[in-house]
């Protein structure tokens, strides 16, 4: 992330939903929300994956149309500015890594692939910024392929989840080629139900106040019964039933009149209609107010908080505190860990000086959390940290740079090749060399003394250099060191090179 970018300035967030793909440019100055410009697209991305859990290139292609007009819109911004997010659809694609490579291209940004979690968490941060309270509320969030459910208390989230039931999937499945029935809609509150029963005592009625709905399909209903005179914006299990009728008079989506509806809201409100309803009637909601935040308002916020955090010199955000949990969750032996960091960060420094903040504080993180697969078994227990650390929920990080933080740990010892095609980033061959570096000099568990080593990087020439009274203290390191040597030179990008004897 680049520390020159001012945190109060223009922030960028592309929010690339199941059901449409949405840019906002906002700001914060003195704290307070600002919105620039905002651009949205029907891109229908979810109703473009088929039962293998493929995405067509008919949809892929209005995907990357919409992502080119928003790279036109974002000319000049620096990658500091812009944070874009992928959520359900991408999170199922089995084909996504070759989507988002085209997807980057067109976009010209990054794209993180987030967790329904962390999709839920940046859900609540953007509401509650936008709509500060102190009294507990539920947060509901319904988009194309999943809902997401949050409880909170001022600005902190207590629970959040997200299930796998959405506007685009439900309508799909329970209103075939936009046929609208009552046995479908029988059958979509049926699904949703089954899907969010899991959810009725987390969310339990006792433990909010107010009920808040974010996004589109909660927006869209909200505008209709308050355009038709139902009710003043809020939503009602008596105004759901009076949609339904309204839908069920239509008989198909394409012949859904209701005042305020926008066109390409009419294929997925029946799925929508189904959700809302069958939320209000298990979990007790007597009214839902649409809320004034969502995603991508919570990616700025979130951003924002980064940027000021590096600005202060010390980098803390949600991720640290992330990282601390999970060493506690998994019992990692703290202090080994801050010894390896130690060790990593100052060779990756030296070797690699111009490396971006972000790159840096991942082979930290890496670190960090390096020996978590000691809990699951000390045998090959690189693998189980990696597996761990990809599937566990992190809060703050995307589902990509928990691959990539995962991907350094599969690397800290034993043969390169199973890390061989993240090897084509040059970025990471140096992060993964200097985890292994540190694991080597620290693997007896003792003082770190950071300074006994040094490596410089020239090309793809990496020259280790140590201490000669430090050498002939630690014969067995430095025997381990020469293995290292040879571990790299049988497969590895980099050409790690030691003083000659």
């Amino acid at each position: 992330m680049d520390t020159s970018v001012n945190p109060a300035g223009p922030l960028a967030a592309v929010d690339m939903g199941s059901n449409s793909f949405r840019l906002e440019i906002g700001q914060l100055p003195q704290g307070r929300y600002r919105r620039i410009d905002y651009l949205k697209d029907t891109v229908r991305l979810g109703a473009g994956l088929d039962a293998n859990g493929m995405l067509s290139e008919e949809a892929a292609q209005r995907g990357l149309a919409c992502l080119r007009r928003f790279s036109a819109r974002l000319a000049g911004f620096a990658p500091g500015q812009v944070r874009a997010v992928a959520t359900q659809t991408l999170r199922e694609a089995r084909n996504r890594n070759a989507f988002l490579l085209r997807a980057q291209e067109a976009l010209g940004f990054p794209i993180e692939v987030i967790s329904g979690r962390e999709e839920a968490r940046l859900i609540y941060a953007g509401v509650a910024h936008l709509q500060s309270s102190d009294e507990p509320r539920l947060v509901i969030d319904i988009g194309g392929r999943s809902t997401e459910l949050i409880l909170g208390q001022g600005r902190v989230p207590l629970v959040t989840e997200s299930f796998g039931v959405g506007c685009v999937s439900l309508s799909l499945r329970c209103f075939e080629g936009g046929q609208i029935t009552e046995a479908g809609f029988r059958l979509a509150q049926v699904a949703a139900g089954a899907e969010l029963e899991e959810a009725l005592q987390p969310f339990a009625r006792d433990r909010w106040t107010r009920a808040l709905g974010s996004s589109g399909t909660a927006g869209a209903v909200s505008q209709v019964l308050q355009a038709a005179g139902i009710s003043d914006g809020r939503i009602t299990p008596a105004g759901l039933r009076w949609c339904m009728e309204r839908c069920l008079q239509a008989g198909h989506v394409d012949r859904i009149e209701l005042p305020g509806l926008k066109p390409d809201r009419r294929a997925v409100l029946p799925g929508g209609l189904a959700i809302l309803y069958t939320l209000a009637v298990h979990f007790g909601i007597e009214a839902l107010w649409p809320a004034k935040g969502a995603l991508r308002q919570g990616v700025i916020v979130d951003q924002h908080e980064r940027l000021l955090a590096l600005r202060r010199g010390h980098a803390v955000d949600m991720r640290d505190a992330t990282v601390a949990e999970l060493q506690q969750r998994f019992k990692v032996d703290a202090a080994q860990a801050a010894r390896v960091a130690a060790v990593a960060l100052a060779l990756f420094d030296s070797a690699v000086p111009d490396a971006e903040p972000d790159t840096r504080r991942e082979l930290g993180w890496a670190c960090a959390l390096h020996e978590v697969g000691l809990m699951v078994s000390h045998h090959d227990h690189h693998r189980h940290s990696a597996y761990l650390l990809a599937h566990v929920d992190a809060a703050g990080f995307s589902q990509s740079q928990q691959r990539r933080i995962a991907d350094l740990v599969l690397g800290q010892r034993g043969g390169l090749r199973k890390v061989e095609p993240q090897m084509a980033s040059e970025t990471f061959a140096w992060q993964v060399l200097c985890l292994r570096l540190a694991a080597i000099k620290c693997h007896a568990r003792g003082a770190a003394d950071a300074g006994a080593l040094a490596l410089r990087g020239k090309g793809r020439d990496a020259l280790l250099g140590y201490r000669t009274d430090w050498a002939e203290a630690h014969p067995r390191t430095l025997y381990l060191l020469h293995e290292e040597v040879a571990a790299w030179s049988r497969s590895g990008p980099l050409r790690l090179m030691l003083p000659a004897p």
